[in-house]
């Protein structure tokens, strides 16, 4: 089964709503559209930016006119500590972008997918204020389901939020990075923590942080396999796996690579797009206590669809 049907059949277990806050775009009317009979999709615009008639199952929310005054309390509430007013909050909710993360919040939406028409820093921004962290993180961080030629999928971290993280930062990451591998593709995760050094192969601070971040990581999630530090090749190819880190049960078998650097992390799953093929499904964020993601402005109706089934299946495994 390809991994987009897979997470269809995953998502319509969850019949969650997610709201899309660029109703006014036709990219997101026509994933909507595409919605129907699997999620519950709202798009928040106003009717008239509607360009074709949709399906009676697709909700449309117009925030410049909805009864906001709960979402306003609940904001204020939130950003009073800022020196944000009432009267502010009651200004501020009319945005889309906080509309929809407030829906989450307030369990009006099980997910929140944006950025078609909105940049990171604001869709990024709306998720951080107003869902916040999950119990035990503390840094949001983002991965790609990578879906080889073959069909096989692999899962790489972060490659999209943490342009250098530290190593605390690191194990969380890859904690998070192996729980979303097996939320999305049902596989157990085995987790390789990448490095320019296989098991004492170079001396040097980077490594010391992947062999720091590598400990703390299996001491959060002694359940997991997680291993490092490993090069590329140790952690993929089981021959060479063999030969450099005999002892490692991650060795030549992960399907979860943790990137030391967002540069590595960033430059690795372009590669592997463009030079070997792969399915790129990302940036997946995490970390966050309910899913809200964030889309390329240059996004197809299909990654916009993908994102919401993903936010479905996410909401659903954190319930």
């Amino acid at each position: 089964m390809h991994i987009v049907e897979q997470l269809k059949r995953k998502a319509a277990t969850t019949k969650a709503r997610i709201v899309l806050p660029e109703g006014n775009d036709v990219r997101v009317q026509a994933a909507a559209r595409s919605l129907v009979g699997v999620l519950r999709p709202i798009l928040l615009c106003n009717p008239s930016d509607i360009a074709e008639p949709l399906p009676d199952a697709v909700e449309v929310v117009d925030p410049a006119n909805a009864d906001s005054a709960e979402f306003a309390q609940a904001y204020f509430e939130l950003r009073k500590h800022k020196g944000m007013t009432l009267a502010q909050a009651q200004t501020a909710v009319r945005d889309p972008l906080v509309f929809g993360a407030l829906m989450v919040r307030l369990g009006r939406a099980e997910g929140c997918v944006a950025g078609a028409t909105h940049a990171t820093r604001d869709v990024l921004r709306a998720a951080l204020q107003i869902i916040g962290m999950a119990d035990g993180f503390k840094i949001a961080s983002s991965t790609f389901l990578m879906i080889l030629p073959d069909g096989r999928p692999l899962t790489y971290g972060d490659c999209g939020m943490v342009p250098n993280p530290n190593a605390e930062q690191l194990a969380s990451i890859a904690v998070a990075s192996a729980n979303t591998h097996r939320q999305l593709t049902e596989q157990t995760p085995t987790v390789a923590m990448l490095s320019f050094s296989t098991k004492g192969s170079a001396a040097h601070p980077d490594v010391s942080k992947v062999v720091e971040a590598t400990a703390l990581a299996q001491q959060m999630a002694p359940d997991i396999a997680i291993d490092g530090e490993l090069q590329f090749d140790a952690a993929f190819v089981a021959s060479v796996g063999e030969r450099k880190a005999p002892a490692s049960s991650v060795a030549g078998q992960a399907n979860v690579f943790i990137f030391p650097t967002l540069d590595a992390g960033n430059i690795g799953y372009k590669i592997t797009e463009r030079l070997g093929g792969a399915q790129a499904i990302g940036p997946i964020i995490q970390g966050l206590a309910q899913p809200m993601h964030d889309l390329s402005r240059g996004c197809k109706a299909e990654d916009i669809m993908v994102l919401s089934l993903i936010s479905a299946i996410q909401a659903d495994n954190s319930g």
